[in-house]
């Protein structure tokens, strides 16, 4: 994907509240060999771009005064309660240099597992998206898991991914996370109709309950 930024001179709160009045959004992109340089991008081109995954998992292409570099998202900041978009951050890309960054996951075939298909099971997915480490030629845009095979009460975990070739998980702490999990629903106990002696009640009570009335 392709964007276009513009170098941005001045910089502080004042400087970056009038360019969002103007339709702009104030911006960095850091990293490599070159110094952290300001710039700013179209609040609505940003906007629409940001409503699609791969803009926040894919290695971008900038073009900046007239030069092309390759660059990944890292930040965005919103405004909390208005459709706006506060500021951006971006990193270059070096090709020969290893990268940390959080994959979207899609999923599949769920529908089709025994989980679903013959018991029932409600699929959780606990996670969304992994953390890997790669180079940025192997960046895919998303990671596809197969979940046509999951059974009953069955989870899928980290370890369970196949990772395509040169991604590494980047693990934070030990264990194994839980990526999905297949649960049995809950099923709701009817309640005792009106008047009938609830479950567990003492026997006399059920035997007074079953008794005719006494005629006066």
């Amino acid at each position: 994907m392709k964007f276009v930024a513009f170098e941005r001179a001045k910089q502080g709160t004042g400087a970056s509240r009038r360019l969002r009045i103007s339709g702009k959004t104030p911006g960095i992109v850091y990293g490599g060999e070159g110094q952290p340089q300001l710039i700013e991008l179209d609040h609505n081109a940003l906007w629409h771009a940001l409503k699609k995954e791969a803009f926040h998992s894919s290695i971008l292409e900038m073009e900046l005064g007239g030069q092309v570099a390759k660059v990944l998202l890292r930040d965005v900041q919103y405004h909390p309660f208005r459709p706006l978009v506060q500021h951006v951050d971006f990193q270059r890309v070096d090709a020969r240099t290893r990268m940390t960054v959080k994959v979207p996951l899609h999923f599949k075939g769920e529908e089709e597992s025994t989980a679903v298909k013959l018991d029932h099971n409600l699929v959780n997915h606990v996670m969304t998206e992994i953390e890997v480490s790669c180079l940025p030629a192997d960046l895919p845009e998303f990671i596809e898991i197969d979940l046509s095979g999951l059974t009953k009460n069955a989870t899928v975990t980290v370890k369970d991914i196949k990772l395509p070739k040169g991604l590494k998980f980047v693990a934070h702490g030990k264990g194994n996370p839980v990526v999905v999990s297949a649960v049995s629903p809950v099923v709701a106990e009817e309640a005792p109709a009106e008047g009938a002696p609830a479950e567990g009640a003492p026997a006399a009570a059920k035997a007074d309950a079953k008794a005719p009335a006494k005629k006066k």
